[in-house]
């Protein structure tokens, strides 16, 4: 049984022995399938111990070579990293397009890193539902440092936060506009700003105007700006070094127990919605004929949604 050995995998503690049996416990809850959420029912105590940190950014600003270089970083340091590195789905399969997967290939297989790509699959914020369950089961299995790599879908996005205990945003020289999109988004949640391909043009004048906006918005202490080329494994060190600072300020201050209660709060009440929803349409089919009565234009769609609730016991 799956269980038993997963739970033998996790009292062994040896992280490079056992990823086929993790691979496989992914492989259900990414699938949404019953046997893994009993799974996670059995191991939730043991989660709770990797420090989880989200990378988001705009497509091509280098977020796979970052992360590579980042959990390389971590690894040498004698911690175990599980990287979920989210990759459009392909319109044929409806799996992974596994660019991420290519990208990261020198480190694919070190023993101290484990990576599973994740298809989108139409999610729209960069993250899949069933990502924070995955990685759940790599916190039980022995991760320290949990990675996520949202899948480019502009500056807008910020379901990383819900995710993540540090939330990085990777930029480019070129990314100067995409900063006034980022305000009402990114701006509010980023713990860490990379700028990515700062060998570039631009990137001094860039990296003064973005430290210049942090300041008007965060006061004081603003996040972190850092110019990194990744490809040539420049600034690797001050961003795994930031990490570690950002995480030591988060336990100091209560910040970590704040933002966990806060994800438990939204995954809980994600989890209630889903399971109302699918609870409610299996018992309440007439919603069909509302539908129809909405597409004949004999009822508006908000006299429907009244009439719904009106003979729905809530």
């Amino acid at each position: 049984m799956l269980l038993e050995k997963f739970k033998y995998a996790i009292s062994q503690c040896e992280f490079s022995k056992h990823k086929a049996i993790l691979s496989k416990v992914l492989t259900l809850l990414e699938n949404e399938g019953p046997e893994g959420e009993t799974i996670l029912d059995a191991t939730f105590q043991e989660t709770g111990r990797a420090w989880r940190i989200g990378v988001t950014g705009p497509p091509g600003a280098g977020k796979s070579t970052l992360v590579s270089e980042l959990a390389s970083w971590f690894a040498d340091f004698g911690m175990t990293i599980g990287i979920l590195a989210v990759d459009p789905t392909s319109p044929f399969s409806g799996g992974a397009i596994l660019g991420d997967r290519y990208r990261m290939n020198s480190i694919t297989l070190h023993p101290q890193i484990y990576i599973r790509s994740l298809a989108t699959r139409g999610s729209s914020g960069g993250l899949v539902p069933t990502a924070n369950r995955m990685a759940d089961a790599m916190d039980a299995y022995g991760a320290d440092i949990i990675i996520y790599e949202t899948v480019g879908v502009g500056q807008s996005e910020v379901d990383i936060v819900q995710y993540a205990d540090t939330v990085i945003v990777v930029l480019v020289p070129e990314s100067g506009d995409a900063v006034q999109a980022m305000k009402s988004g990114l701006m509010e949640v980023a713990d860490l700003f990379l700028i990515n391909k700062s060998d570039r043009d631009q990137s001094d004048t860039f990296k003064n105007n973005l430290e210049s906006v942090l300041e008007l918005r965060h006061g004081t202490i603003p996040p972190l700006v850092i110019k990194t080329v990744a490809t040539q494994r420049v600034g690797t060190i001050e961003v795994g070094e930031a990490i570690k600072a950002h995480e030591k300020l988060s336990k100091e201050t209560g910040l970590k127990d704040m933002r966990r209660l806060a994800r438990v709060d939204f995954l809980l009440r994600s989890a209630l919605h889903r399971a109302w929803e699918k609870k409610w349409l299996d018992k309440n089919q007439d919603y069909k004929k509302q539908a129809l009565a909405v597409f004949e234009k004999k009822i508006s769609l908000y006299a429907s949604v009244q009439n719904i609730l009106k003979n729905t016991a809530l």
